[in-house]
């Protein structure tokens, strides 16, 4: 199995109230190469805390978290992460900041400037190579983070509510390319998201956490052709039974998604 998730728990010390709180509890979860996997849940249900164990930024309280075998303890040039926030250096253009990274590790010049313009093109921003961030939409903000991840070439992609600041066109559009992009340079990608329709759109698989403590309350595979369209009678009925999930799991009538 490609990533394995063994028996994890994370209590994070809260110093002012002099005891520990429960993140996460128990959580055991495999992940084939190359999956699609959506991770939904309530807020402050431990998806972001989870999303952070995995990326090796933060270690578990208890159990074990593996990528190709090996314990994950620490961040690496196999797992790459894109935020919600856009995280871009403002003072560089698009394409020094694709380069950024390859900068880093120590690549060719030359080798920098066509990995980078490939990646450039393959997220559809072609023409703005020159951009700084300041000119660019929020959507494209976010495809320049994401080519930025990409042309690092990491076998795990970890995307943590990557549109959740967009409005809701921006998101559904970028959720489409987002998958044009997956199909053309295939990762494993685990994205943590709140919109129970932006799973089904982009899952192979979604993973329903309860309340906190974060535990898995369901594992569903999502069979359904690409592209998907929100509006057919399939994705209606999986919402409806997404959505029902999630109440269940949500504690004091807390909403959840849009």
């Amino acid at each position: 199995m490609f990533v394995e998730i063994d028996n994890v728990s994370k209590v994070f010390i809260d110093k002012k109230l002099g005891r520990g709180i429960v993140a996460l509890r128990n959580i055991g979860l495999k992940v084939k190469r190359n999956e699609f996997l959506c991770i939904i849940g309530p807020s402050g249900c431990g998806k972001t805390t989870l999303l952070n164990m995995i990326a090796g930024f933060e270690n578990p309280t208890k159990g074990k978290i593996f990528l190709n075998g090996e314990e994950i303890k620490s961040p690496s040039n196999d797992k790459g992460v894109i935020f919600q926030e856009f995280s871009l250096f403002p003072w560089m253009s698009a394409l020094e900041n694709i380069k950024f990274g390859l900068n880093l590790q120590g690549w060719p010049k030359k080798e920098q400037e066509n990995i980078a313009k490939k990646y450039l093109t393959l997220v559809g921003l072609e023409g703005f190579e020159h951009s700084k961030s300041h000119e660019l939409s929020g959507g494209m903000k976010q495809k320049v983070a994401i080519a930025r991840t990409l042309a690092l070439d990491p076998e795990l992609l970890l995307m943590d509510e990557p549109f959740a600041s967009l409005d809701e066109q921006t998101r559904q559009d970028l959720d489409i390319e987002l998958l044009n992009i997956w199909k053309e340079d295939i990762k494993t990608v685990i994205f943590v998201t709140h919109n129970i329709e932006e799973a089904i759109l982009l899952a192979d698989r979604i993973i329903v956490l309860t309340a906190r403590p974060g535990e898995i309350y369901k594992e569903l595979k999502v069979e359904l052709q690409r592209p998907r369209n929100l509006f057919s009678e399939e994705v209606v009925t999986l919402r409806k039974r997404l959505r029902k999930d999630i109440t269940i799991c949500c504690n004091n009538g807390h909403k959840f998604g849009d």
